[in-house]
């Protein structure tokens, strides 16, 4: 087939575009590069079958395709939060304009959505039923309401258009190709106790999240992508919870590092727990994880080893 994928330069578009094209399928990569970086396609344009366009959702685009995949949107607080607008534009408007390329070619459309739908939860662990506590004028609204607006535009086409969609909906993910300054845990967390700085948690550490490697999460993307009875939305995530001080302590350790834990402020609607209820994931498509949080650190400490000048 020949597959769009906006978003494609990022962490995880990156990801997904190398696996498609070891699909064998033709891969057209929609990139801004605002978070997405050239360096994480490089070593895929010289592939005949992938194309490489600078080009921002926000703005129309038209492709003969067969599928496309909606990954474009800074996923990471400082980003999102670094223009609000164009977070929610970017959300709203990518949508419209994957959507309405979607009905004009008749492709199948995948919706790259978040578990920060659920806000701050007051149901644990998060099924799909939830329809989320969210704050819709705090300072990450721009990202969650962007996301469900994103949700009711993807369930809208489908419903008055016949447009053929699927819904993701990611908890935590990580993995090589994460940035360096992106400030989520996971990369905060590493990038510091290399560098020999303070670790900083938020709060006393014992809010959770649910921590998956992206190779996973890709698996995820590709079986409901290619299921063709399942539209979602699914949840797609590790259910392991950790709390962030044990986060903390299994960094420090992996890395051995000298680095002392310090307490900051909670941010502004940081959400105290969060964790997937996969069972849908599970019956419908065959799906849970199988790489451990010990393994994955492994694998991502040895990438930013390489990353960052120590």
């Amino acid at each position: 087939m020949r597959i769009l994928v906006t978003g494609g330069a990022g962490f995880l578009g990156s990801h997904l575009c190398e696996r498609l094209l070891s699909e064998g399928h033709e891969v057209i990569c929609l990139d801004n590069l605002f978070t997405g970086r050239k360096r994480n396609i490089a070593h895929l344009l010289e592939n005949p079958y992938f194309e490489f366009v600078r080009h921002d959702v926000i703005d129309s685009f038209k492709f003969e395709v067969d599928q496309i995949y909606n990954l474009a949107c800074p996923a990471s607080p400082p980003h999102y939060q670094y223009n609000a607008i164009k977070t929610i534009k970017t959300s709203v408007m990518g949508a419209i304009n994957c959507l309405g390329l979607a009905k004009r070619v008749r492709a199948r459309v995948f919706q790259a959505s978040t578990s920060e739908v659920y806000g701050d939860p007051l149901v644990h662990p998060q099924p799909e039923s939830y329809w989320g506590h969210v704050n819709p004028i705090g300072a990450r609204s721009c990202y969650d309401e962007g996301k469900r607006c994103a949700e009711t535009l993807f369930f809208d086409y489908h419903r008055q258009n016949g447009v053929d969609i699927r819904i993701v909906r990611i908890f935590n993910t990580y993995g090589p190709r994460m940035l360096p300054n992106d400030g989520r845990v996971v990369s905060n967390f590493i990038v510091q106790a290399l560098k020999g700085e303070d670790i900083t948690v938020y709060g006393d550490g014992s809010q959770t999240r649910s921590f998956c490697y992206y190779s996973d999460l890709i698996e995820g993307f590709i079986r409901l992508m290619n299921k063709d009875e399942v539209i979602g939305p699914i949840n797609i995530g590790n259910p392991g919870e950790f709390t962030m001080l044990e986060l903390a302590q299994e960094v420090l350790g992996l890395v051995d590092s000298k680095s002392k834990i310090v307490h900051l402020d909670l941010p502004s609607d940081d959400p105290k727990q969060r964790q997937p209820d996969i069972s849908e994931a599970k019956a419908k498509l065959g799906w849970e994880p199988t790489v451990s949080l010990r393994e994955g650190l492994k694998e991502t400490i040895d990438y930013f080893r390489n990353e960052i000048q120590l």
